[in-house]
């Protein structure tokens, strides 16, 4: 019997010599001074019994027969940089752990040189632990460390050499071992190596009842985003769920930004071979380095009592839905192939429509030529500023349509079309072109959202409101149920979430299931109420959540969803009811109790929510216990909603000009402010004009054809 130790190296050895990465390939540790890169180099070393080179002692100090402290002394930091560069491109290794010194990644040629050779390993470990071990050590070379310069700003400065660079991220929070640091660098490199290992399968596949021919046809994250929906109308899930961190780990993001939290958790989502770490990071800033209003990106507030609010509104379109959809247009954009034109189809019940249309028109010209979004929203379904918005969203690549029906018809019209392949297979032949999805169906919409769960339990214990591993509540207003699924994704991943609370309007279809286990649609028409988001009755990613907690069964999944199309109801297993209920509890609000508690907040705090922030709070004062904090969505910006705002204060006498009653939400000097970039918006384009079309299939498809000949042909 080989002890684990032992047995863990020649198995590493086994497979880095299968994978023929030794002789070729080198292992580069990146990080800042007192990340460990020394350390864990030689324990990396010894696990592949391969040569382990140390950049300061082995090449630096070999090279200038001086200390590297003596050098940056003699030369200064400039100097230094370029001397320690010009080493750098004169070293070569193959088949070695090689440990770069702090300052290396600020060379550029020197790194492209050493780069061709091997896969650099980011060994990320936060500020605040940096600058304790430098202290305790006493170091006294850092380069750029000088008077008037702390040794945080040059910690913060150098961290975009280290983005630039890197392959893998190693996130490594405090008091971790070496030893599990190595573990974890050659963990990372294995993945890095055999994207195999992340691949998707659909809700409705069953792996007893897979062909060969479908196994063989693995599906990777760049596939999903293009594809959308899958081919037997189910949803996409990565066939070996999603990754868990750490508690150490989380607690290495306490500190860190919302764009770098997002990277760190994106990363870990996303395959490299489908989207280099370098390239997802460019993506993560621009979607969320200016777009948004306020440097926090997703703050949260304390409201009051136990309960807090996270504030998703403050976006370029004042809802949720951006977090989301100012990253997927660019996500798309790099997965999809050069040969074809994609059409991207998508049903809104209010905010992803002027979301969808606001992200996809802010890809660069180029990609905007072979891209192009079409919205379909309830023409009468919609608040009048909902609606406005929308169309003055409109671009050369972005459109919206309004049909004469409710949300429901639209979405089950998309999927509709993603299953006909006779129409989509016309469009591929006669024009070229493809479709594919963005509403929450799409995969790649998912894990944004679960980014802001996961950062506003951070922010909590960053606040000192509670401590790493306290429980939280969340309550969401809820429809389609991806935001919810998001949250409890954040769970599944290590963030300590106790309770997930859905909150619906009088489209209370889910909650009445999550009551009683019977989705019942029969003799339910949709009731237009004064949250439109969630006038839903037919939720969509409640399928992915179904298929989890039924351990995978596609079968199962199918039958209940083929019977809610047919039948209009189906019913859970008591097994399945009750492991649902163990995560989930739901409640519904009249629109009379939702006014009321705008009126209520607005009067005790000076806080104007949103119309589905309210239903979420009325839902939660009914059924928290008090015993822990409860997040709240607050998941659009209340100027989307002014005429029920409005009302909710008591205004007698309402303008039904958008502009005008935008302007009188403006007089009352409220929290949080009016979002300017909505009124802007509303300036710029008036009423605008906008498509409009009949509840039928055929008219949808048609109306589909002619944007495709007049956009790309």
């Amino acid at each position: 019997m080989l002890s684990r130790p032992v047995a863990f190296a020649q198995i590493w050895k086994s497979w880095f010599s299968s994978h023929s990465l030794l002789g070729k390939k080198n292992i580069i540790l990146m990080g800042p001074p007192g990340a460990g890169k020394t350390t864990t180099g030689r324990i990396v070393g010894q696990k592949l019994d391969c040569p382990v080179i140390d950049i300061d002692d082995d090449v630096l100090e070999t090279t200038w027969n001086m200390s590297v402290s003596e050098k940056l002394q003699d030369v200064g930091y400039e100097e230094f940089l370029e001397e320690e560069g010009k080493a750098l491109l004169k070293f070569s290794a193959s088949g070695s752990v090689i440990s770069l010194s702090g300052s290396n990644p600020m060379h550029a040629a020197g790194m492209q040189h050493i780069k061709k050779n091997g896969i650099v390993v980011y060994l990320d470990v936060p500020t605040t632990v940096i600058m304790s071990r430098l202290k305790s050590k006493q170091m006294d070379r850092i380069v750029g460390l000088s008077p008037g310069i702390s040794l945080k700003d040059v910690l913060q400065f150098r961290k975009q050499f280290y983005k630039r660079w890197f392959d893998i991220r190693v996130f490594c929070g405090e008091d971790v071992a070496a030893e599990v640091v190595a573990e974890k660098v050659l963990d990372a490199v294995k993945r890095y190596q055999d994207s195999e290992l992340e691949t998707f399968i659909s809700t409705r596949s069953s792996r007893s009842g897979r062909s060969t021919e479908e196994d063989s046809h693995k599906l990777y994250f760049s596939d999903v985003v293009i594809q959308g929906l899958a081919l037997d109308g189910g949803l996409f899930v990565p066939e070996r769920g999603l990754p868990k961190f750490t508690a150490e780990e989380w607690q290495g993001l306490i500190e860190a930004t919302y764009i770098e939290r997002a990277q760190v958790i994106l990363e870990r989502c996303i395959h490299p071979a489908d989207i280099p770490a370098s390239k997802l990071a460019e993506i993560i800033e621009s979607a969320y380095g200016e777009n948004f209003s306020c440097s926090k990106v997703a703050p949260v507030r304390h409201l009051a009592g136990n309960q807090f609010l996270l504030e998703l509104f403050h976006g370029p379109t004042a809802s949720f839905k951006d977090f989301a959809l100012q990253l997927v247009p660019h996500l798309f954009a790099y997965c999809i192939p050069r040969s074809c034109n994609y059409l991207i189809l998508v049903a809104t019940s209010g905010d992803t429509g002027s979301a969808v249309l606001d992200g996809f028109s802010r890809l660069h010209d180029t990609d905007k030529q072979r891209i192009a979004v079409v919205n379909f929203f309830p023409e009468d379904g919609v608040s009048p500023i909902q609606k406005s918005q929308m169309i003055a969203c409109q671009k050369e690549n972005a459109w919206s349509v309004g049909v004469k029906s409710d949300f429901d018809f639209c979405q089950t019209a998309i999927k509709q079309i993603f299953t006909n392949s006779d129409f989509t297979g016309f469009l591929t032949v006669e024009y070229g072109t493809v479709l594919s999805a963005a509403n929450s169906i799409n995969w790649a919409r998912l894990l944004p959202q679960i980014v802001y769960h996961a950062s506003a339990y951070l922010d909590l214990v960053h606040q000192g409101i509670i401590s790493f591993g306290s429980p939280v509540d969340i309550c969401i207003p809820t429809g389609n149920f991806g935001n919810m699924l998001a949250a409890f994704y954040a769970k599944m991943m290590g963030i300590p979430i106790r309770k997930c609370i859905c909150a619906s309007n009088e489209n209370n279809v889910l909650t009445e299931f999550i009551r009683t286990g019977v989705y019942d649609l029969r003799g339910r028409k949709l009731i237009s109420s004064f949250s439109p988001a969630v006038d839903i009755l037919k939720s969509s990613n409640l399928e992915r959540y179904l298929h989890l907690i039924a351990n995978e069964d596609g079968q199962l999944v199918t039958q209940l969803f083929n019977q809610l199309e047919n039948q209009g109801h189906f019913q859970l297993q008591k097994d399945l009811l009750g492991k649902l209920q163990q995560d989930l509890v739901a409640g519904w609000c009249s629109d009379e109790d939702c006014l009321a508690a705008i009126h209520s907040v607005y009067s005790t705090t000076g806080y104007i929510l949103d119309t589905h922030t309210a239903v979420a709070k009325v839902v939660a004062d009914r059924l928290q216990d008090r015993t822990c904090p409860i997040i709240i969505s607050s998941t659009a910006h209340y100027s989307k909603f002014a005429p029920a705002i409005l009302r909710a204060l008591r205004i007698a006498e309402i303008n039904q000009n958008p502009l005008s009653q935008l302007h009188l939400l403006s007089s009352y000097s409220a929290l949080p402010p009016i979002h300017w970039g909505l009124l802007e918006t509303l300036k710029k384009t008036g009423n605008g004009d906008h498509q409009v079309c009949a509840a039928d299939m055929n008219v949808l498809m048609s109306h589909i054809e002619t944007l495709i000949q007049n956009h790309f042909m």
